[in-house]
């Protein structure tokens, strides 16, 4: 029995198929999820999401959002999404750096600096999915 696997961000649903297993970057540490899991919603923070099938791996950098789990469903709902092999190592690297020096010039009571803290996690996450392919 396998689980189905939707990927959706809030422009476009990135990913329907059938997986063996999914590894989720969970707010409060990463978790696993298999054929009959127990039902749960979870808060999801940008990283690298996995998902297994017929003995392969594939790899997403996601940003923050949700999984909804349930009758051998997995619903991501996050704000951005993208498979490795789309990202280029080089670039994800020099903007995880841009983004940083952003980030440590803005002053944390700016109203900017939230915003600009996921956009650093989000190119963390890229950058780290980008060298692991």
């Amino acid at each position: 029995m396998a689980l189905s696997l939707e990927i959706v961000t809030p422009e476009q649903r990135v990913l329907t198929v059938e997986a063996d297993e999914v590894r989720l970057p969970g707010a409060e540490g990463g978790f696993g999820i298999r054929p009959g899991h127990t039902p749960l919603v979870a808060a999801l923070m940008a990283g690298e999401l996995t998902y297994l099938s017929g003995g392969t791996a594939y790899l997403y950098a996601v940003g923050e959002g949700f999984a909804e789990v349930s009758n051998d469903r997995v619903r991501v709902l996050v704000e951005e999404a993208t498979r490795a092999d789309q990202i280029d190592a080089g670039r994800a690297g020099q903007e995880l750096k841009d983004l940083q020096k952003k980030l440590s010039e803005t002053p944390p009571e700016d109203p900017a600096y939230a915003a600009n803290r996921a956009q650093v996690e989000r190119a963390a996450a890229r950058a780290l999915v980008a060298s692991r392919r």
